[in-house]
């Protein structure tokens, strides 16, 4: 029985070259599968962190604050140049025309009137000009979008 089994066996030993080669490759379909798990988990969990409050605000009765007879407008230009009123100046020089326009009086309103091409940065940078220039009364002005 021996002879029949050596002659037609499909037994190998261990130093057999049609022994399967150990391959040293790591597996990463179950890394990508546990990534995509992950990455759904978050895209359904990310907005439910975000929800806001819904309140029902009462209307004001309140008159709009009435407008000063002389305004000071700092308007920042499309190409982020700089104008006090209808007279350019640079940045550095925001402070001292300020300081001009407003006659060294610091607590009167600034109004902030920026084009929509205008980035979130750059009119912060604007914003801390005026605040490091010791200007903090800052309003910002917008189209009225009630039409």
């Amino acid at each position: 029985m021996s002879a029949k089994l050596g002659a037609s066996s499909s037994v190998r030993s261990r130093g057999d070259p049609g022994d399967l080669d150990v391959t040293h490759e790591i597996n990463v379909t179950p890394f990508i599968d546990v990534m995509l798990v992950l990455l759904i988990i978050f895209m359904v969990a990310a907005p439910l962190a975000t929800v806001d409050i819904g309140v029902d605000l009462p209307a004001s009765a309140a008159e709009p604050a009435p407008r000063p007879d002389k305004p000071i407008f700092v308007t920042v230009k499309p190409d982020l140049s700089i104008a006090v009123g209808e007279d350019l100046v640079s940045r550095d020089a925001l402070g001292t025309s300020l300081a001009a326009a407003t006659k060294g009086r610091k607590d009167e309103r600034i109004y902030l009137r920026a084009d929509k091409a205008v980035s979130y940065g750059d009119l912060m940078e604007v914003m801390n000009s005026l605040r490091n220039a010791g200007y903090l009364k800052v309003a910002l002005v917008g189209l009225d979008g009630r039409s």
